[in-house]
């Protein structure tokens, strides 16, 4: 065998061992993401203080509580708006974010000063008390509906 043809046989060899060894670690990572079985999923503590300004932005808040396996929550929308989108505030700015991952066993926390939703261009006014529908879409668990109370600007969740 000429060398040429060695390290041909060699590199070739070498090809399909990091071939097979990166489909072997995707279906180990993919039988890791189904342990936690399907998600179940819960909402806790939904609510949208009054806008400030009449029809000036919202926010929303929850918590999703999942006794199952991970998900991710990948849009949202509401009857009650034209547009929901899904942020993340840091120290310095606020960011648009296009999915947020429920972990397997744990809680995606929507809160002041951090993950947040904003809502924004209400068919009508919404007035303390109203309860606005939120459509959350997961990759997995499919669409939750959510009714979510109008609270004053400064209600916190347990005062």
């Amino acid at each position: 065998m000429s060398s040429r043809s060695f390290r041909r046989s060699a590199l070739l060899g070498a090809g399909l061992a990091a071939a097979l060894a990166v489909g072997a670690g995707a279906v180990a990572y993919r039988s890791g993401d189904d342990d936690g079985g399907a998600p179940r999923l819960t909402v806790a503590d939904p609510y949208i203080p009054l806008p400030a300004t009449p029809g000036g932005m919202g926010a929303g808040y929850l918590t999703v509580r999942n006794s199952g396996g991970a998900d991710t929550l990948v849009s949202v929308s509401s009857p009650a708006a034209g547009s929901v989108t899904m942020h993340r505030s840091t120290d310095t700015s606020m960011e648009p974010v296009d999915r947020m991952d429920v972990p397997a066993g744990g809680t995606l926390d929507l809160s002041r000063g951090g993950a947040h939703l904003m809502i924004m261009d209400w068919t009508a006014q919404p007035a303390l008390g109203d309860e606005l529908e939120l459509d959350l879409q997961f990759a997995r668990a499919g669409r939750v509906v959510v009714k979510v109370p109008v609270k004053p600007l400064t209600y916190r969740p347990g005062s």
